[in-house]
């Protein structure tokens, strides 16, 4: 490899990671520079007329983000690869000793109006098959990640010690750290969940929602601010910035009665970065990182944020028909929602 994309990596990047890392970085500036340039000449929102593996219409930036970190990956220290562009796990070098699982392109449906769009991806050790790399608890993944491509491309990284944030210098070409890691408020009044999909969630997040938007005159006492971005990154960004929670549950319909969001590629690195940076991230019941997918593209539901907001939408699952404010010391007795 040449010069190094990150200052400071020896300081912040394991040696064993060093490689991966640096090429997924190289990877990030080169799509920077793709998509600030509109892609020349081509439509990077233009569908392919073809689907991922999840069933997901793809976009023309989803192709070229996929060939860019699979090329940027090519010949490093990366046995294994699995993108959500791709049915199965590649051996990309049988001498790595890492496997990365990504989605290379977050966000598809902001990119024809300008809107944040970003990649994210776990890191595991190899194992001797993909299967045995992946297929595990995401609690044994070493490193996280994820890059915005926002007002400022940033990439952001954990191995385990605390979160890191890096911002791309556009004359440089380099990625700088910020002076501080980042860690999430223990609890925040705003809140990121698809409202559209109401009539689907559960008794537990229905309360939950109703509650928040009483208000000041509601069982919570405050106002709240909801905010949806539509690129898990975006919004993953902003509760690690300023706290807050995200809300991706599972619902009655049959394609999320399992959750929405892929859990190998998408809800592991999250909860991964969200816990090293002082948050907590559930299926709305039990710790996300305990869990082990049973395959590479299998979803999951996602909640995760501020700890003391988290715990209290767990509450609601908890007690699904209790008045959930008394269990904070406010006020009591039980609650009617349709």
């Amino acid at each position: 490899m040449s010069e190094s994309m990150l200052d400071d990596a020896d300081e912040i990047v394991p040696p064993e990671m060093r490689d991966c890392v640096e090429r997924l970085a190289r990877a990030v500036a080169t799509l920077s520079r793709h998509i600030a340039r509109g892609g020349d000449a081509e439509a990077l929102d233009a569908e392919t007329g073809g689907l991922n593996p999840t069933g997901e219409s793809s976009r023309a930036l989803d192709l070229v983000a996929d060939a860019t970190f699979r090329h940027a990956l090519d010949g490093g220290s990366v046995r294994y690869l699995v993108s959500e562009e791709a049915e199965g796990a590649d051996e990309i070098n049988p001498a790595g000793k890492l496997a990365v699982a990504m989605d290379p392109l977050d966000g598809s449906s902001n990119i024809g109006v300008n809107g944040p769009i970003g990649a994210i991806f776990s890191i595991f050790p190899a194992e001797a098959t993909a299967e045995a790399s992946f297929l595990r608890p995401g609690r044994e993944m070493t490193g996280a990640g994820y890059a915005l491509f926002g007002a400022q491309c940033l990439l952001v990284l954990s191995f385990g010690r605390g979160v890191r944030k890096f911002a791309l210098d556009p004359d440089s070409g380099r990625f700088r750290p910020a002076a501080r890691p980042l860690v999430i408020a223990q609890e925040a009044y705003e809140y990121a969940i698809n409202a559209a999909n109401d009539r689907h969630w559960d008794r537990s997040v229905r309360s939950w929602v109703k509650d928040c938007l009483a208000g000041r005159d509601g069982p919570r006492g405050r106002d709240f601010n909801t905010r949806w971005v539509g690129a898990i990154v975006a919004d993953t960004h902003r509760i690690l910035t300023r706290g807050g929670i995200y809300l991706y549950p599972a619902d009655t319909r049959q394609s999320c009665r399992n959750g929405r969001l892929r859990y190998l590629y998408e809800c592991a690195p999250v909860a991964f970065l969200v816990e090293q940076a002082g948050g907590v991230a559930t299926d709305g019941k039990e710790r996300l990182l305990d869990r082990t997918p049973r395959t590479l593209h299998e979803r999951a539901p996602l909640i995760f944020g501020s700890a003391r907001t988290v715990e209290r939408v767990r509450s609601y699952y908890r007690f699904p028909d209790s008045e959930h404010v008394a269990l904070f010391g406010t006020r009591g007795l039980f609650r009617s929602v349709p």
